[in-house]
């Protein structure tokens, strides 16, 4: 599986002059769709839902949605390139394979396999069963973790390398979201350890996730009284938000057909 470790510093400074930009961070681009308060009630376990059911499916949907959002700028994310897989802080993610053998790879590769490897669990009954009878096995919160971690990395790939592009196809809003949804989801129930999520830190106080005044982050304020899962509320939250259900995933791939002359404009730019 994929571990980070940060890179040495260049001695020519490309690497910090890179840093010091983070166009993610401007005022411009930091819109998104949901509300905190919209982002908490998408994270709180429902009184009377099963945990595991919980999990699963935010690890779908959180699955589905960074495939979505990388297919649509994969064609940029080229070995030539992206030749590692690094995030901001000079952040370089190494891909484990089943026998614990450290790889450096080039940032499409590492993708792929992180998307291989995640459809293939989903997709697996005695990990995620989908017959009522099924159970979920001893070890699914760690594989959730492990899941998470992951698709995690390709969000910070996505902010490091691929922002721009992010930007000219107008998704920076939809990719902002599921950043804020995914990191409220952690908080809630901590998946990702600390040491992997610090590098889009100040992401995160830019979108101001954290109370003002405790630090704390917003999703952990208790859980409002309202309706069950399925409720009139949980569609209130289907239409204000294109990447925070499953549902948003065709309102998200229409933005690529709208977005045509920009897509074509940068890629013209990187062919120069």
């Amino acid at each position: 599986m994929g571990r980070g470790r940060r890179k040495e510093r260049s001695g020519d400074g490309v690497g910090q002059s890179a840093e010091e930009q983070k166009l993610y961070l401007q005022d411009q681009v930091l819109e998104r769709k949901l509300t905190n308060a919209d982002l908490r009630t998408l994270t709180v376990l429902p009184a009377g839902l099963d945990y595991n059911e919980w999990l699963a499916s935010h690890t779908i949907a959180f699955f589905n949605h960074v495939n979505l959002i990388y297919g649509t700028i994969s064609e940029y994310c080229t070995i030539s390139g992206c030749p590692e897989m690094t995030g901001p802080g000079l952040r370089q993610y190494l891909w484990f394979d089943e026998k614990g053998k450290k790889t450096k790879v080039a940032a499409p590769q590492y993708i792929d396999y992180v998307m291989t490897f995640v459809q293939k669990t989903l997709s697996d009954e005695s990990i995620f069963p989908t017959k009522f009878e099924g159970d979920f096995p001893a070890s699914f919160e760690s594989l959730v973790k492990k899941i998470l971690g992951l698709l995690f990395h390709v969000i910070a790939h996505l902010y490091h390398g691929h922002f721009k592009e992010i930007v000219l196809l107008n998704l920076h809003s939809h990719l902002n979201c599921l950043f804020a949804h995914l990191i409220l989801f952690n908080h809630q129930y901590r998946m990702i350890d600390d040491k992997e999520t610090n590098v889009l830190e100040d992401l995160v106080v830019a979108l101001q996730l954290r109370d003002d005044t405790s630090g704390l982050l917003l999703a952990s304020a208790p859980a409002p009284a309202g309706p069950t899962p399925g409720g009139a509320e949980d569609e209130d939250n289907k239409e204000n938000c294109d990447t925070c259900n499953i549902d948003g995933a065709s309102a998200l791939t229409a933005k690529m057909d709208t977005s045509e002359e920009q897509h074509s404009a940068a890629a013209s730019s990187e062919a120069d």
